[in-house]
């Protein structure tokens, strides 16, 4: 059996993450240790000249826990601030919304793999897969519903530069709240029949053409709105003979370009494992890739990790409010 495709718990073989490849073509529960045995696995050994980096569990932990607090710390922020209140604003607490799932499923299981590890807990493969199938759900979740903010972002910023007089009528709060929710429910829905039917491979061809779909999306939008930006400031240029600010619509559009390729750096590894499942599931140079699926996750984590620290530094106002919300909770601290 395949474990799921967006899965950490599923493709990290709960027994040990340290040992963990993904998609190694069997039932990773059976792989799951009797007593203590944290050990063993049922993955091949390393081949020779593979290089597999281990990566602690404490940092998987540690990264997690930054992550979650930055991911609150941006909702709170968004939600705290009234100057926040708009569609782009809306759409950002989602993406943060959709890291945090990251963040949140990291921390649960890494905290039980560490209590399991020391004697402290008692998995039972039944709980072990009820656990697997929440974690894999909030994955899955997670990417399909990243790309969707990002596309729907990157629609905002089009609307904003293209149809500037009319985007208070066209993106309303109430269109907004109702894309809002339509992410959501697809994103989950969705999710659930990746996980349902996570032994064909057609679940992993949909993932890696909405991630290719995605990319060609923002692309599209992204090259003709810094085209048409480039062509207004060259006209500003010529008649006003000075250098102008750009304006909040392309500061916003350049924001948004450097979240999707922080995505992409962070989440392509994962895409391409994907992909190589698909094309060479037995080649040794694949399965030396695979054997390093622990640095992946680091990377998915990373983004989490990486996105609030673009927000507050791409968004004056959003900058100020995490600094008061900063201090607030130092001074009730101390």
């Amino acid at each position: 059996m395949l474990p799921p495709p967006c899965s950490t718990a599923g493709a990290m073989e709960f027994s040990n993450r340290s040992h963990n490849n993904f998609f190694m073509h069997h039932d990773y529960l059976s792989d799951f240790p009797e007593g203590n045995e944290t050990n063993s696995t049922g993955a091949e050994p390393n081949s020779p000249g593979c290089f597999q980096l281990q990566i602690p569990q404490e940092l998987f932990l540690s990264l997690g826990l930054i992550s979650l607090v930055e991911n609150i710390l941006v909702i709170v922020a968004i939600v705290k601030n009234r100057n926040l209140h708009s569609p782009m604003y809306y759409f950002i607490c989602c993406l943060a919304v959709s890291d945090m799932l990251v963040s949140v499923s990291n921390v649960v299981e890494t905290i039980v793999m560490l209590l399991h590890d020391h004697g402290l807990l008692d998995v039972q493969p039944g709980m072990l897969r009820h656990l697997d199938n929440v974690i894999d759900v909030m994955i899955c979740s997670s990417v399909v519903s990243s790309l969707s903010f990002l596309s729907t972002i990157a629609a905002d910023r089009y609307i904003t530069i293209f149809y500037a007089l009319r985007y208070h009528s066209i993106m309303t709060t109430q269109r907004a709240v109702g894309i809002i929710v339509a992410v959501w429910l697809a994103s989950l829905t969705s999710s659930i029949f990746f996980i349902i039917y996570h032994t064909d491979n057609a679940v992993i061809v949909c993932l890696v053409t909405f991630f290719c779909s995605s990319l060609v999306f923002n692309a599209v939008l992204y090259l003709h709105m810094f085209l048409l930006a480039r062509i207004h400031s060259r006209s500003i240029t010529v008649n006003f003979n000075n250098k102008r600010r750009p304006s909040t619509s392309t500061k916003g559009a350049i924001t948004l370009t450097i979240l999707l390729g922080v995505f992409i750096v962070c989440w392509g590894p994962f895409f391409l494992h994907l992909i190589l499942i698909l094309t060479c599931p037995t080649n040794p140079f694949c399965n030396c890739f695979f054997r390093n699926f622990n640095l992946f996750l680091i990377l998915i984590i990373c983004n989490s990790l990486i996105d609030p620290l673009i927000y507050a530094y791409r968004s004056q106002e959003l900058r100020k409010t995490l600094r008061e919300l900063l201090l607030c909770s130092w001074f009730f601290s101390v």
